[in-house]
């Protein structure tokens, strides 16, 4: 199995899968739970060059993954275009490898699409996006890679509370996300 592979992971009959970077994969995994039509989000590692990387092995910036949010969603119910808008607003596209002080390449903003059509609106999102910002936006529009799923206490973080008290991932749910990382 190659790291660089593209994902061979299949969605549930009628769903679709999504990538996304935007630093610190907790709090962008928890708002991504709180969408309707969003079945399932797994946090986790790709983009890199190691077969089934560990959080320590990302962490030393020598691996090239990235810390994604993995979103399965239903079309039906959730456009991808929602899920692009989410993204946008949860991070500064225009910062290279940071978000606040979390700083290194794992900490990049990407999306990573599975589909044509997911690479096009994600190009036009970003287009659209650039018009409202002064900055440069950074955020790289790739191919989605193999998948490897983070070791089990980063997911759903924020909603076990495993950290500062449980946060809600009730569909529709906009109580502020509190990020401890």
């Amino acid at each position: 199995m190659e790291a660089l592979g593209p994902d061979s992971d299949l969605p549930a009959p009628g769903n679709q899968f999504a990538q996304f970077a935007a630093g610190c994969f907790w709090g962008v995994e928890l708002a991504f739970q709180r969408i309707h039509g969003v079945a399932n989000t797994e946090v986790g590692y790709s983009q890199g060059t190691l077969h089934n990387p560990t959080y320590p092995d990302v962490c030393t910036g020598k691996t090239s993954h990235a810390e994604i949010v993995r979103v399965q969603y239903d079309p039906n119910q959730c456009a991808y275009e929602t899920l692009l808008d989410l993204f946008w607003s949860r991070h500064d596209p225009t910062t290279l490898n940071r978000q606040g002080n979390d700083k290194g390449t794992q900490y990049r903003s990407g999306i990573y699409y599975y589909s044509a059509e997911q690479e096009r609106a994600a190009q036009e999102s970003l287009e659209k996006y650039q018009r409202s910002v002064p900055k440069k936006i950074v955020t790289e529009i790739l191919p989605a890679k193999k998948f490897y799923r983070a070791e089990e206490y980063h997911q759903q973080y924020l909603e076990k509370g495993s950290s500062g008290g449980k946060q809600s991932a009730a569909k529709g749910c906009n109580d502020p996300i509190r990020c401890y990382g």
